[in-house]
Protein backbone atom coordinates (compact mmCIF):
# COMPACT_ATOMS: atom_id res chain seq x y z
CA UNK A 1 0.00 0.00 0.00
CA UNK A 2 3.04 2.30 0.78
CA UNK A 3 4.22 1.70 -2.79
CA UNK A 4 1.28 2.18 -4.46
CA UNK A 5 0.95 5.74 -2.75
CA UNK A 6 4.84 6.24 -3.09
CA UNK A 7 4.05 5.88 -6.72
CA UNK A 8 1.04 7.99 -7.13
CA UNK A 9 2.74 10.96 -5.71
CA UNK A 10 5.80 10.39 -7.62
CA UNK A 11 3.56 10.65 -10.82
CA UNK A 12 1.57 13.52 -9.87
CA UNK A 13 5.02 15.64 -9.04
CA UNK A 14 6.16 14.83 -11.75
CA UNK A 15 3.37 15.57 -14.01
CA UNK A 16 2.83 19.16 -12.62
CA UNK A 17 6.85 19.86 -12.92
CA UNK A 18 6.50 18.40 -16.74
CA UNK A 19 3.01 20.72 -16.99
CA UNK A 20 5.17 23.68 -15.08
CA UNK A 21 7.91 23.34 -17.72
CA UNK A 22 5.47 23.72 -20.63
CA UNK A 23 4.61 27.19 -19.64
CA UNK A 24 7.76 28.14 -19.24
CA UNK A 25 7.12 30.15 -16.58
CA UNK A 26 8.16 33.67 -18.31
CA UNK A 27 6.15 35.94 -20.28
CA UNK A 28 7.58 35.78 -23.81
CA UNK A 29 7.89 39.18 -24.61
CA UNK A 30 10.22 39.37 -21.37
CA UNK A 31 12.28 36.63 -22.83
CA UNK A 32 12.31 37.44 -26.01
CA UNK A 33 13.54 41.64 -24.61
CA UNK A 34 16.08 39.62 -22.65
CA UNK A 35 17.44 37.78 -25.47
CA UNK A 36 17.70 41.16 -27.34
CA UNK A 37 18.91 42.98 -24.27
CA UNK A 38 21.83 40.17 -24.07
CA UNK A 39 22.50 40.22 -27.76
CA UNK A 40 22.09 43.94 -28.80
CA UNK A 41 23.44 45.03 -25.65
CA UNK A 42 20.27 46.83 -25.55
CA UNK A 43 19.87 50.40 -22.87
CA UNK A 44 17.65 50.92 -20.22
CA UNK A 45 15.99 53.54 -22.54
CA UNK A 46 15.74 50.96 -25.57
CA UNK A 47 14.20 48.40 -23.68
CA UNK A 48 11.55 50.24 -22.21
CA UNK A 49 10.97 51.58 -25.90
CA UNK A 50 11.01 48.09 -27.44
CA UNK A 51 8.69 46.47 -25.40
CA UNK A 52 5.51 47.65 -26.26
CA UNK A 53 6.82 46.82 -29.74
CA UNK A 54 7.02 43.57 -29.01
CA UNK A 55 3.82 43.49 -26.89
CA UNK A 56 1.73 44.62 -29.59
CA UNK A 57 3.37 42.24 -32.00
CA UNK A 58 3.08 38.97 -29.75
CA UNK A 59 -0.93 40.36 -29.47
CA UNK A 60 -1.13 40.43 -33.34
CA UNK A 61 0.68 36.81 -33.53
CA UNK A 62 -2.18 35.57 -31.40
CA UNK A 63 -4.89 37.14 -33.37
CA UNK A 64 -3.23 35.59 -36.44
CA UNK A 65 -3.00 32.36 -35.11
CA UNK A 66 -6.66 32.19 -34.39
CA UNK A 67 -7.35 32.73 -37.51
CA UNK A 68 -5.55 30.28 -39.01
CA UNK A 69 -7.11 27.79 -36.83
CA UNK A 70 -11.02 29.46 -37.41
CA UNK A 71 -9.89 28.95 -41.02
CA UNK A 72 -8.50 25.67 -41.04
CA UNK A 73 -11.30 23.84 -38.38
CA UNK A 74 -13.90 25.20 -40.79
CA UNK A 75 -12.27 23.31 -43.83
CA UNK A 76 -12.57 26.57 -46.36
CA UNK A 77 -9.34 27.53 -47.76
CA UNK A 78 -8.46 30.85 -48.76
CA UNK A 79 -8.47 32.25 -51.93
CA UNK A 80 -5.38 33.28 -53.64
CA UNK A 81 -6.33 37.11 -53.66
CA UNK A 82 -6.89 36.27 -49.89
CA UNK A 83 -3.76 34.57 -49.45
CA UNK A 84 -2.42 37.36 -51.38
CA UNK A 85 -3.62 40.07 -49.20
CA UNK A 86 -2.53 38.25 -45.80
CA UNK A 87 1.09 38.58 -47.24
CA UNK A 88 1.34 41.69 -47.71
CA UNK A 89 -0.51 42.81 -44.02
CA UNK A 90 2.72 40.99 -42.82
CA UNK A 91 5.08 42.22 -45.20
CA UNK A 92 3.69 45.74 -44.11
CA UNK A 93 3.68 45.09 -40.65
CA UNK A 94 7.27 43.69 -40.86
CA UNK A 95 8.53 46.79 -42.45
CA UNK A 96 6.60 49.10 -40.03
CA UNK A 97 8.36 47.58 -36.78
CA UNK A 98 11.93 47.32 -39.38
CA UNK A 99 11.50 51.41 -39.52
CA UNK A 100 10.49 51.82 -35.68
CA UNK A 101 13.42 49.51 -34.70
CA UNK A 102 15.88 51.54 -36.60
CA UNK A 103 14.62 54.49 -35.10
CA UNK A 104 15.51 52.97 -31.68
CA UNK A 105 18.42 50.72 -32.27
CA UNK A 106 21.82 52.67 -33.24
CA UNK A 107 23.26 51.44 -36.22
CA UNK A 108 25.28 48.58 -35.68
CA UNK A 109 22.59 47.39 -32.88
CA UNK A 110 19.73 47.68 -36.01
CA UNK A 111 22.33 45.41 -38.25
CA UNK A 112 22.54 42.78 -35.50
CA UNK A 113 18.78 42.68 -35.39
CA UNK A 114 18.60 42.27 -38.77
CA UNK A 115 20.62 38.87 -38.74
CA UNK A 116 18.55 38.00 -35.88
CA UNK A 117 15.54 38.04 -37.75
CA UNK A 118 17.31 36.42 -40.67
CA UNK A 119 18.09 33.58 -38.83
CA UNK A 120 14.41 33.32 -37.14
CA UNK A 121 13.48 33.36 -40.62
CA UNK A 122 15.35 30.39 -42.07
CA UNK A 123 14.89 28.34 -38.71
CA UNK A 124 11.20 28.76 -39.43
CA UNK A 125 11.57 27.79 -43.17
CA UNK A 126 13.98 24.81 -41.88
CA UNK A 127 10.90 23.83 -39.59
CA UNK A 128 8.21 23.59 -42.02
CA UNK A 129 10.49 21.89 -44.63
CA UNK A 130 11.04 18.97 -42.20
CA UNK A 131 7.03 18.90 -41.09
CA UNK A 132 6.21 18.71 -45.03
CA UNK A 133 8.34 15.68 -45.86
CA UNK A 134 7.40 13.82 -42.49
Amino acid sequence: MKKIITVLILTLAFSITTQAQKKGGKNPVDKMLKKMTTDLSLTESQQKEIKPLLIAQMEDRKMMKQKREELQNSGEKPTKAERTKMKEERETKEAAMNTKMSQILDKEQFEKFQQMVAERKENAQGKKKKKDNK
